[in-house]
């Protein structure tokens, strides 16, 4: 791959007209009628989001935000002519393990940004010196300051080729790739086309697949274990329209998304509720019980700003692409994983039925949590991977 010379520091500011062009757009709102069914079940009730909309406008400071961000170091590099940003924190410490983090959709570096501390210097937070890492975190192709492709065929693996190319610019010939999301996905792809050099895998979710030479798969499955294959399921079942969408028709799905920031709100805020642990110790589920609105607004402004609400779901086009071509089948992978579950994951394999297919060094069950992980509890996440950086020798 062609790569620039070195990596371009980065600083992220947004023009005040663009903040001033948001707030005008969320006041201007034409809101649709509620059918108050109480659970979410319909979507959005218009009442939640008339006051998350509200607090983005009227208190969310996204200056604030954009301070967080800056906070950690930033660059930019071309890799085949796309620009590529990424975070690219090195710990203090001489023994410290190259990482490379991906995230997700609807997520973006801003999942990172509890996590990061946490891993370049563990001292702090009750782990040792030696679990340090060195953490690179990309945006995804067209996904934040990312520069979208322009021709069709980004898909999952040439993301993955992507990373691996940038790790080797960085000068990182042994390193850890880690990944919920898509984050998983890539990552097991890096795995697969760069095995010389990534050492070890770490997921937090994991497709549940029945193993195929297994007379009775659900044998396999401990009870405590049942509620990821019901989450699945419900998942399959209730929660998979914006799947089917981003995947056959995403331009279509883009126009209103990009023109609507309250629609975009609605978009994402429907996932963080449904996929987040947000049950509160009252039994209801409010968003703020899993992840505070300011970390789910900064996540969305960053979309918004960077008009990568339609490029950033067309991976979902290009993965079902590759999958009817067939030419980026994701077989096992031989270097060492370690597994975090998270409960309230959207999926999460079996412990038994993912070691039919990964070659798992070490399982950490999770008692609470869900799909975003680093944004959820960064502390669970990086304690399991303070322990796999030893796992994997």
């Amino acid at each position: 791959m062609t790569l620039t010379a070195a990596p371009v520091p980065f600083t992220c500011h947004v023009p005040d007209a663009a903040i001033a062009d948001l707030q005008a757009r969320l006041e201007n709102t034409r809101w649709p009628d509620d059918l108050s069914d109480g659970d979410w079940g319909y979507g959005v009730p218009v009442p939640y989001l008339r006051d998350l909309v509200s607090y983005w406008r009227q208190t969310f400071d996204w200056r604030a935000a954009e301070a967080r961000i800056n906070a950690l170091p930033q660059f930019l590099m071309n890799i085949d002519d796309l620009k590529t940003h990424f975070l690219h924190v090195r710990s203090p410490h001489a023994g410290a393990t190259p990482l490379l983090i991906t995230h997700g959709w609807p997520g973006s570096i801003v999942e990172f940004l509890g996590l990061i501390p946490r891993l370049v210097e563990p001292e702090k937070f009750g782990g040792r010196v030696e679990d340090a890492y060195h953490v690179v975190a990309p945006s995804l192709v067209g996904y934040g300051f990312s520069e979208a492709a322009h021709t069709p065929g980004m898909s999952p693996r040439k993301v993955a080729r992507r990373h691996a190319a940038l790790m080797a610019a960085l000068g990182y010939d042994r390193y850890i790739a880690q990944g919920g999301d898509w984050g998983s996905i890539v990552s097991t792809h890096t795995a697969l086309v760069d095995a010389a050099h990534c050492v070890g895998l770490h997921l937090n979710m994991v497709v549940p697949v029945p193993p195929k030479d297994v007379a009775d798969p659900m044998a396999l499955v401990a009870p405590e274990e049942i509620m990821y294959l019901a989450h699945a399921e419900n998942y399959r079942t209730d929660g998979f329209g914006y799947f089917a969408q981003q995947s056959t028709k995403p331009q279509t799905l883009g126009y209103g998304l990009t023109d609507s920031p309250a629609g975009w709100c609605a978009w994402v805020a429907e996932k963080f509720y449904t996929w987040t642990d947000c049950t509160g110790a009252d039994g209801t589920r409010d968003i703020r019980n899993a992840v505070s609105w300011d970390d789910l607004l900064t996540n969305i402004s960053l979309y918004w700003f960077t008009n990568t609400i339609t490029s950033a779901s067309r991976l979902y086009r290009e993965h079902a692409l590759a999958e009817k071509r067939g030419d980026e089948k994701i077989t096992s992978p031989t270097v060492k994983t370690g597994v975090a579950a998270f409960p309230h994951d959207i999926m999460t394999s079996p412990r038994k039925w993912a070691e039919q297919f990964f070659p798992i060094v070490q399982w950490d069950a999770q008692p609470a949590g869900g799909h975003f992980a680093a944004m959820e509890n960064p502390q669970a996440l990086a304690e399991s991977l303070w322990r796999f950086k030893h796992s994997i020798g």
